[in-house]
């Protein structure tokens, strides 16, 4: 099929490679602003750019009625007018804060995890997340993913919160070290131990194989969609 990538930095490049290798056309490769004319006619857009211009660019994909598989995080606050934009332009949008099929089988096992966990009151949790020092944002979509999980399926917790876990808030460390590609961990603590769960990306290749998966899913459906959707979660 004929995918557009919209924001080209390094993610976008590995997409272009998978995408490739895997019998697509890339067809346009944007920094700028997507239109009409730049977007040269894709059947999906997939949207890795900054936070700042993700708003824009999957408005402007959507309003061309082009499917949007989007891994921009930090612009949420906007999420529900760009799905009902989705369904007012009769295409789709799928975002994922992480197209990583392991860390979606880490989603599905930390809310498995919160569940057992509920009322184990002499336990307390906390979450850390460590990523390369240019994230612009913290804690990251996947860190936030990962405490919405919780927060469904644990009772004490209402809300997260950088730093510490205090009272019914549930704490993030968003570290930024050197070129770490993405670790996240849960951890539950008692006076006797600890459990905890982690996931460590080495490279940035399975977020790009999980994003061009999705944008082959994703071709001719409408509506709202997420990673479960995709794998069946």
């Amino acid at each position: 099929m004929k995918i557009a990538l919209v924001g080209y930095g390094k993610m976008g490049k590995i997409i272009d490679g998978i995408a490739t290798q895997r019998g697509h056309e890339v067809v346009a490769r944007l920094k700028e602003t997507p239109t009409a004319e730049n977007l040269n006619n894709p059947d999906v857009v997939i949207e890795f750019s900054l936070p700042e211009a993700a708003f824009k660019n999957i408005k402007a994909c959507l309003e061309n009625k082009v499917p949007v598989v989007c891994g921009t995080t930090g612009w949420l606050e906007k999420r529900k007018e760009i799905e009902d934009l989705a369904v007012q332009n009769d295409t789709a949008f799928l975002y994922g804060s992480n197209f990583s099929l392991g860390v979606n089988l880490f989603f599905a096992l930390n809310e498995k995890l919160a569940g057992l966990m509920k009322n184990r009151d002499e336990y307390a949790c906390q979450l850390e997340e460590i990523h390369h020092i240019h994230k612009k944002d913290a804690p990251s979509g996947t860190a936030i993913s990962i405490a919405e999980g919780i927060i469904q399926h644990h009772p004490k917790f209402d809300a997260w919160k950088l730093e510490e876990t205090q009272d019914n808030q549930l704490g993030i460390f968003a570290i930024r070290e050197d070129e770490v590609p993405g670790t996240h961990s849960v951890f539950y603590r008692s006076e006797v131990d600890e459990i905890e769960i982690k996931h460590t990306a080495f490279n940035r290749n399975g977020f790009a194989l999980g994003a061009v998966i999705a944008a082959e899913w994703i071709r001719d459906k409408k509506g709202n969609f997420g990673m479960k959707d995709v794998l069946g979660l």
